[in-house]
């Protein structure tokens, strides 16, 4: 039994994972952590320190904020940690790589299989079609905070490893002038419930591809998680990403 401790349990994240875990025979929560403490078939705790029980993982769908302190229960505990919250800084990925130098850490703006699948479409395109511009559109809930989301920006981190030149550009509101040929264009949307789509555009001279990959439950999100969590219990100290699952 792989024993959780889930950071952010009272979220729409949190209580979705909640669900799926309870049908499964190999995970359980046995503690959350959540700034809005509340009922649920496990304790939640305003603060990680005041989890005494021992845990394999834990497993983080908050807010950057909180990173700090989870890093340092888990380096002090000897327990895993993995991470799937958005809007991380360079910092944060600072903060995890020193964390795991001395456990392991799982580290992936999204956790959708099919979403790892995209970005390694999407290079294998650009490799091909490396004059043609490319523009990335993502739609979100409008509760979502950060903007644009991670998963825009991991797409846009791998064309950026094939064009090296390119700037990424969130507004052109400003610029009275052509788009330049080295731009990356990253475009938001916030409404309603929309749980996240990501469509890239690569448009050429009298053509256009799109590659699209929509999420139409958290469901799938979580289980990738759990994927994330069966598979880091068993690694040795290190940084370790959706490339290393799949």
């Amino acid at each position: 039994m792989i024993n959780i401790i889930l950071n952010g349990a009272n979220g729409k994240m949190g209580r979705t994972i909640s669900e799926i875990v309870k049908g499964t025979d190999d995970l359980k929560i046995i503690a959350g952590v959540d700034k809005n403490p509340g009922s649920a078939e496990f304790p939640i705790f305003d603060n990680i320190f005041k989890i005494t029980d021992r845990a394999d993982v834990i497993l983080d769908f908050s807010h950057p904020s909180a990173l700090e302190s989870l890093c340092s229960y888990a380096k002090e505990r000897g327990i895993s940690l993995v991470v799937g919250t958005t809007g991380l800084e360079e910092k944060h990925y600072e903060m995890l790589r020193e964390l795991s130098k001395n456990v392991p850490v799982f580290v992936s703006s999204n956790m959708s299989v099919g979403v790892f699948l995209l970005v390694n479409l999407v290079k294998k395109a650009v490799e091909v079609l490396k004059d043609y511009d490319v523009e990335i559109v993502e739609r979100h809930h409008n509760q979502k905070i950060d903007a644009p989301s991670g998963t825009a920006l991991m797409i846009a981190d791998a064309v950026k490893e094939i064009k090296e030149d390119c700037e990424y550009i969130y507004s052109r509101v400003d610029k009275r002038k052509k788009r330049d040929k080295n731009e990356i264009g990253i475009h938001s949307v916030r409404a309603g419930n929309l749980v996240g789509e990501h469509r890239v555009i690569i448009a050429g001279e009298d053509e256009t591809i799109e590659l699209i990959h929509t999420v139409t439950s958290r469901a799938v999100l979580a289980r990738g998680a759990l994927k994330a969590v069966r598979f880091i219990v068993s690694k040795a100290p290190g940084f370790y990403t959706m490339k290393d699952l799949v």
